[in-house]
Parts: structure tokens; C-alpha cells; sequence
């Protein structure tokens, strides 16, 4: 009987497959309705399960796991596709080789994320069965790599989920955690690949490895760096490593993703940097830190890159705070808001003060009334 069930979920979910390629096909071939149809998808994969279709899916045992998992919140189609693809990747081949057709379109990216937000156990998985190498693999990853800025905003544009491991797993589409830790810090695998791909692996790790809260291992990471040819000019494993990451902070404009590298970047500190490298990341960080063209950096994303600025480079603090403070006096339609913003933090600095004086008190009468 359960055996029976099974099947029948594994052909429902099957034949949802091939509606969502054959509406990705659909829109592949019409250029004018393209918009329209992925925009529809999207809303489609993103309903919540109805009762009849529930009843279907979660008759099998894998479905039942995948319902126990979420134990919150409704269950929506997306959740079963994903897990559907972890355990059936065939299924997604032909769905991920059409999303890849149509990724310069805006909807392409958030149906990727939802659908295969499992996508690291998805390749890995693909790996394990079948012959691909690690360098097939790779190059296969590479078809993608190159438009993941637009999917870390694809990624925050699929906001109707607020629990923050569910943000974690769609962002891991990429698998770059098993990138780094299966791979690049894997001597014996990493020997496996060609040096132009391990440089090109480097590359694409040293721009992600922050977004994936993985710079606790930014230490090792840099001691497996392959050789570069032109090492004498751009530097070592940190001075690459750092100009990539200043490179993928300048392309950034969603703020989430943005506050969060800023807030990752005190692990360099230490880092020994040639001074064309170090002025590179020091002018990246320095042009987030005023209002207006060409950033139009938040008031967050400002106090966030000076916070950085003083962190990593705490020589001439003080004459960068006042030298910026004087440019800020050149504009005088930023004095009311500033204004409002500096009696704001006086007031809160005050009430702070208020209440740590107060409890610090409490705490010595408390202390003296215990040894009466």
C-alpha cells in the first residue's frame, strides 16, 4: 500500500515537472509573452498546497519527512519541487538547462531559488551518480556563476518567507559551501583539477565566501590558493582575494547583502596587503561612506563602511571623520536630516547612560543589603 502511495506522489509531482517545462518552453519560444508566463509560474510554484494535491504528495514517506520538516507555516509547492529534485534529479535537468536559457529574464533567477533552493544535496547528488569529475562538475557550476549578483537579488526579492533558515537554504543554490569545504580545502580533490580551474574556483569562492558565513575560514582558504602567473603584479593569495571581494562590493545594490559583507569584513584585519590593494579596498569602503552619486549609500550602509574604515584602518581616523564632516557642510540640504539624526543619537547616548546608571546603582544597594 505504501509502496502504491509513493508511486502516486512521485507521478504527481512528475507530471507538475513537466508542466513547469513545458510552460518554461512556452516561454522560451515566445518572446513577447515571456514576462507574463514566468511571472505566472512564479506565482504558481509559490501557492500554498491545496488539500486535494496535499492529500496526493504526502501519501508517500519522503513527502511525510518534507512535511515534518516545515513545521511551520503552510506547505507550498515550491517545498515539495525542491525536495522532489533532491531525490529525483532527472526530473530538474531539463527545468534547470531551460531556467539557464531564460536567466536574463527578471523571473528566472526567483523561480531558480525556489525551486532548487536544496541545490546543493541536488548537485552533489548529481555528482555521486553519475561520472562526472569535479572539473565537469565545476565548469557546469561556472554557467551559472556569472549572474549571481542578480541572484542575490533574486534571492531577497523572495521576501514571503521570514523564517532565516529558509533564506539560508535558498541562498546555498550554488552549493559554495561544498565548493569550499569538499573542494578548495581538499588537497586531494583540488590536485584533481586543471590549475585554470582552480584559479577560477578561487575566484568565484573569494567573492561569495562572506555572503555564505563562511569567513571563519578564510585563513585556510587563503593558504590552498593555486598559483597565479602575473603573482609579481596583483600580489599574493590575500591581495587577490581582496580585490575580488572590493570588486563584488562595488556591484552590489541590495542593502541586506550589502550591511552584511561590511559587517564581515573585520576578519582582515591582520591581513598583509601590497598598498595598491589596500588603497583599493580602502577607496571601495570609503565611497560608501557619503550620501548622493554615484552609490546613494543608506544611512546603514554609511555607518556600516565607516565602522569597516575605522575597524581596518584605524591610522587617520579622525582627520577622514572630519574631512567628510566638512564636505557634508557643502550641502546644505543634508543639514536638517543630519541634524535630526545627531539630536536623535544624543538623546538615546543620554537615556542609554540614564539606564546603565541606574542598574549599575541597584546592583550596588543589592550588593550591600546580601552582606548586611
Amino acid at each position: 500500500m505504501a509502496t502504491i502511495s509513493t508511486a502516486r506522489s512521485t507521478a504527481y509531482l512528475t507530471a507538475l515537472t513537466q508542466e513547469i517545462e513545458k510552460k518554461l518552453q512556452r516561454a522560451l519560444t515566445s518572446p513577447s509573452l515571456r514576462r507574463n508566463l514566468l511571472q505566472e509560474l512564479f506565482a504558481d510554484i509559490a501557492l500554498e498546497v491545496d488539500d486535494r494535491a496535499k492529500e496526493i504528495i504526502l501519501s508517500s514517506e519522503d513527502a511525510i519527512t518534507v512535511a515534518e520538516e516545515q513545521t511551520e507555516g503552510p506547505i507550498c509547492y515550491y517545498y515539495v519541487l525542491a525536495d522532489h529534485f533532491v531525490h529525483v534529479p532527472q526530473n530538474g535537468k531539463p527545468i534547470l538547462d531551460l531556467i539557464v536559457q531564460l536567466w536574463s529574464q527578471s523571473f528566472a533567477s526567483n523561480i531558480f531559488s525556489l525551486l532548487f533552493h536544496n541545490c546543493s544535496r541536488f548537485n552533489l547528488k548529481i555528482l555521486k551518480s553519475s561520472s562526472a569529475t569535479h572539473q565537469l562538475w565545476f565548469k557546469e557550476l561556472q554557467m551559472y556563476s556569472g549572474l549571481t549578483s542578480k541572484q542575490i537579488q533574486g534571492v531577497s526579492r523572495v521576501s514571503f518567507r521570514s523564517n532565516t533558515t529558509d533564506l539560508i537554504s535558498i541562498v546555498e543554490v550554488f552549493g559554495v559551501k561544498y565548493l569550499l569545504e569538499d573542494v578548495a580545502l581538499v588537497p586531494e580533490r583540488l590536485k584533481k583539477i586543471p590549475l585554470q580551474a582552480q584559479r577560477d574556483l578561487f575566484l568565484f569562492l573569494s567573492r561569495f565566501i562572506f555572503f555564505y558565513n563562511l569567513a571563519d575560514r578564510l585563513g585556510s582558504f587563503l593558504s590552498q590558493f593555486p598559483d597565479f602567473p602575473n603573482a609579481f603584479l596583483i600580489g599574493g593569495p590575500a591581495d587577490i582575494f581582496v580585490t575580488e571581494l572590493s570588486d563584488q562590493l562595488q556591484k552590489l545594490k541590495v542593502e541586506p547583502v550589502l550591511l552584511h559583507y561590511l559587517s564581515q569584513l573585520k576578519v582582515l584585519q591582520g591581513l598583509e596587503l601590497r598598498m595598491a590593494t589596500s588603497t583599493r579596498l580602502k577607496t571601495c569602503l570609503y565611497s560608501f561612506t557619503s550620501p548622493g552619486a554615484p552609490m546613494y549609500p543608506t544611512r546603514a550602509v554609511r555607518h556600516a563602511a565607516w565602522n569597516a574604515l575605522d575597524l581596518l584602518y584605524p591610522v587617520g581616523r579622525y582627520p577622514r571623520h572630519i574631512i567628510s564632516l566638512f564636505f557634508r557642510l557643502l550641502y546644505p540640504w543634508y543639514w536638517p536630516s543630519s541634524f535630526w539624526n545627531f539630536i536623535k543619537s544624543c538623546i538615546l547616548a543620554i537615556f542609554y547612560s540614564l539606564l546603565r546608571l541606574i542598574f549599575s546603582s541597584w546592583d550596588k544597594v543589592r550588593s550591600r543589603t546580601k552582606e548586611q
